[in-house]
C-alpha cells in the first residue's frame, strides 16, 4: 500500500495502538548527535497498537479502552498529513493519557521525489535545510500538544524507488537532518517505513550517522510480533526500538464506536505526557 500515510484521507478515516508501558533507557541509539545530552528516561510501550489518521473523539477513546489496544498513533503535523485533526489538542492528549492510553506521535514531512506519496517532495538541493526546518516544526507541534522532551517523533516516509541513487541519497540526507535536529532538541528519532523500501533504506544504510534509533516497519503478514518476522539484521534496533504494522484496513467496533484501523505490534518509545 504505497502512499499509505498521507493519502489516508482518500482511503479511510482512523487508526491507533496498545499493551503495557515501562520506563527504559534504550532506543536513543547508535547515532552520533546525542552524546553530550542528558536524556529523560525512555517511556516504552510493549503490546498491541493501532494507528489512526484522524485522532478519534475522547468518547471513542473511552469506549475503545478495553485493554485490547493500549496506545494510539496520532498525526501531529507535516505538510503531507492527510487528515484534519479536530480532536487532537493538548486537552485531548491530557485526557486520553489519564485514561491510560499511550500515544505515538507521527509527522508526515516531505516525501521522496521518486515515490508516489505526498504533494511536497524532497529536493536534493534543499534536503538538509528542509529536514532541519521540518524537525523544528515537528518538535513545536509535539510540545504544543503536551508531548515532552524525551518523547519520540516518528517520521512517516512512504514507499519509493530505493534503486534511484540520487533520490535515495536525498531521502537519507533529509532524514539525517531531521533526526539530528530532533535530538538537538532532546526528542527521540523514529521512522515509519516499508520493509521493501523506506525502512530498508534506513536499516541497510552503510553510514548510520544521525539515522533514527527506532524503526516502525510496515510488513502486512498478520503476525503480531516485532521479532519472528524481523527482516533486517538481528542486532539492529534492539532494546525496545521496534514496531511492526502487521495488518491494515481492519474495521472494528468497540463500545458502539466503529473505526477502521491498522494494527501494530509495539515494543518502542511512546510520548512522555502528563
Amino acid at each position: 500500500m504505497s502512499s499509505h500515510r498521507q493519502s489516508k484521507k482518500r482511503r479511510y478515516i482512523t487508526w491507533g495502538v496498545a499493551g503495557a508501558a515501562v520506563v527504559a533507557g534504550a532506543g536513543i541509539a547508535a547515532q552520533t548527535s546525542m552524546a553530550a545530552t542528558t536524556w529523560p528516561a525512555q517511556k516504552t510501550f510493549t503490546g498491541r497498537a493501532f494507528d489512526t489518521c484522524a485522532a478519534p473523539s475522547l468518547a471513542a477513546m473511552k469506549a475503545w479502552n478495553t485493554g485490547f489496544y493500549g496506545a494510539a498513533a496520532v498525526y501531529i503535523g507535516g505538510k503531507n498529513r492527510g487528515c484534519n485533526q479536530p480532536n487532537l489538542t493538548a486537552s485531548w492528549v491530557k485526557s486520553v493519557s489519564a485514561l491510560g492510553w499511550k500515544l505515538v506521535p507521527l509527522y508526515v514531512g516531505s516525501q521522496p521525489s521518486c515515490g508516489s506519496g505526498g504533494s511536497v517532495k524532497i529536493s536534493a538541493s534543499t534536503a538538509a535545510a528542509v529536514g532541519t526546518s521540518e524537525a523544528d516544526d515537528a518538535v513545536a507541534k509535539a510540545a504544543a500538544l503536551g508531548m515532552k522532551a524525551g518523547s519520540p517523533i516518528y517520521l512517516d516516509m512512504e514507499a519509493y524507488d530505493t534503486t534511484n541513487t540520487s533520490c535515495n541519497n536525498a531521502v537519507l540526507t533529509y532524514v539525517r537532518a531531521f533526526d539530528k535536529e530532533l535530538r538537538a532538541k532532546t526528542y527521540r528519532a523514529g521512522l515509519y517505513g516499508f520493509t521493501s523500501s523506506s525502512a530498508k533504506a534506513i536499516a541497510n544504510a552503510t553510514d548510520k550517522t544521525d539515522l533514527p534509533g527506532n524503526l516502525w516497519y510496515a510488513l502486512w503478514d498478520k503476525q503480531n510480533t516485532t521479532t519472528a518476522d524481523w527482516p533486517f539484521g538481528s542486532t539492529q534496533f534492539t532494546g525496545h526500538s521496534r514496531a511492526h504494522q502487521y495488518m491494515v484496513n481492519s474495521k472494528e467496533t468497540r463500545g458502539g464506536y466503529t473505526i477502521t484501523v491498522d494494527r501494530d505490534a509495539w515494543d518502542a518509545p511512546v510520548a512522555i505526557t502528563g
